[in-house]
């Protein structure tokens, strides 16, 4: 007992090193964070296009594109968070989440409307999963699982809180008004949570034996790293186009805004059962075996949504199933580098496996409007979807390293 203790103290794991209210406050900011400045737009783009006569196309490649800066600054921000922590980054980052709304809010052209979402990208680098996945996994090393099975699972309400809430909201409001109220409870959550929670000394980097002591730089390089980030990159881009296109492809079918937003929304309590699933999935499984399983069944069910026009609880069913899914890829790609490299240069590594998958991710609500008007429709397009998510299905298997074969074996 004494030398555990002793070695958790080593390496920074003895819950003495654990701010307590890191993990609560991370919870509450990722529901509020992924809500107003990710989930929001897809309910509200519909009378953002009716109300100013910008097409669907040009709205949607600012978000895109505030998704592309995520990406690339998620790169710099990982690097950061390695060495000096989260505290700076996420408040800084909540700071400018709420200022990019306001700017999107009261945009009277197309330029301040790109611009906004620009400066909205890179707050969703410093504030989204990312950079809270670091600093529990750092804080929480080595039941870093846990910790981030617990904030995953708050944060897959998001879409349940805010899509029917921001509904709600552009029932009574214009969409810029609902825009200032968002911007509000996002600096009125975030900024104090951010700044007050996340006040603990930054411990160094735990060492693993189980993993060899690669540098960042060699990792980044090896074949199973660049394979990874492919598999992540066509499975990322499949995911997101799917979130976005769901309220079109439902309104394509004759349901209402309404209706679209709660098939949305109620995908959130789809995540947050799934998590609870994936500290046994870890288990029973190698980091490759469920790569594969769980980015191939992510393709079945949007093959599934681009099979079944109804009835809307049928929906309302393929909507929770999927949601499960990717509740447990966010999970996932969360875990991918410890599983592999260890937790050493966690930052700098999920940064850069998260930069093509983010972006690709980026482009998908942009090149799904863009394709759906050539493929006949969004059911074409989720048919063209779920064939992506095959394909990193097929290149998930040729992902594992030394250290997974190892604990195969053993399994």
């Amino acid at each position: 007992m004494t030398n555990a203790l002793t070695s958790a103290a080593a390496t920074g794991s003895g819950d003495r090193s654990r701010p307590r209210a890191a993990l609560p406050a991370l919870c509450a900011t990722q529901i509020v964070s992924w809500g107003i400045v990710y989930y929001a737009f897809p309910v509200l783009n519909p009378q953002i296009t009716a109300a100013t006569g910008w097409s669907a196309g040009a709205t949607t490649a600012a978000f895109s594109l505030g998704l592309v800066v995520s990406a690339l600054a998620g790169i710099r921000v990982g690097r950061i968070l390695d060495r000096r922590g989260p505290r700076a980054v996420m408040t800084a980052g909540s700071v400018l989440g709420a200022v990019s709304m306001l700017i999107v809010a009261a945009a009277p052209n197309l330029p301040v409307f790109f611009a906004g979402w620009m400066l909205a990208g890179l707050a969703m680098a410093a504030t989204f999963y990312q950079p809270a996945f670091a600093a529990l996994t750092r804080w929480w090393a080595p039941d870093h699982i846990r910790a981030l099975t617990i904030v995953t699972l708050a944060g897959g309400l998001a879409s349940t809180v805010f899509a029917p809430l921001t509904a709600l909201l552009a029932d009574h409001l214009s969409w810029r008004h609902t825009y200032l109220v968002l911007a509000g409870i996002l600096a009125a959550v975030t900024i104090p949570a951010h700044a007050l929670a996340l006040r603990a000394p930054w411990p160094d980097a735990p060492t693993s034996p189980a993993h060899a002591a690669a540098g960042a730089a060699e990792v980044g390089r090896s074949r199973p790293f660049l394979l990874l980030a492919a598999a992540f990159t066509l499975s990322g881009f499949a995911m997101y186009a799917v979130v976005v296109a769901l309220v079109p492809l439902l309104l394509e079918r004759g349901y209402t805004t309404s209706q679209a937003a709660w098939a949305l929304g109620i995908g959130g309590a789809g995540q947050t059962l799934g998590r609870t699933l994936y500290a046994a999935l870890t288990r029973r499984t190698t980091a490759t075996a469920r790569t594969t399983i769980l980015i191939a069944l992510g393709g079945l069910t949007t093959a599934a949504f681009a099979a079944a026009p109804g009835p809307y609880t049928l929906l309302i069913a393929v909507s929770v199933v999927a949601s499960m899914v990717r509740g447990n890829l966010t999970l996932l790609q969360a875990t991918a580098v410890t599983d592999r490299w260890g937790t050493a240069h966690y930052g700098r590594l999920s940064g850069l496996l998260a930069a093509p998958a983010h972006t690709a991710a980026a482009l998908a609500p942009f090149a799904g409007a863009a394709l759906a008007v050539p493929l006949g429709g969004y059911g074409p397009l989720f048919f063209l979807l779920a064939t992506i998510s095959a394909a990193a299905a097929l290149i998930a298997p040729w992902t594992a390293t030394g250290a997974v074969r190892r604990r195969s074996t053993r399994l």
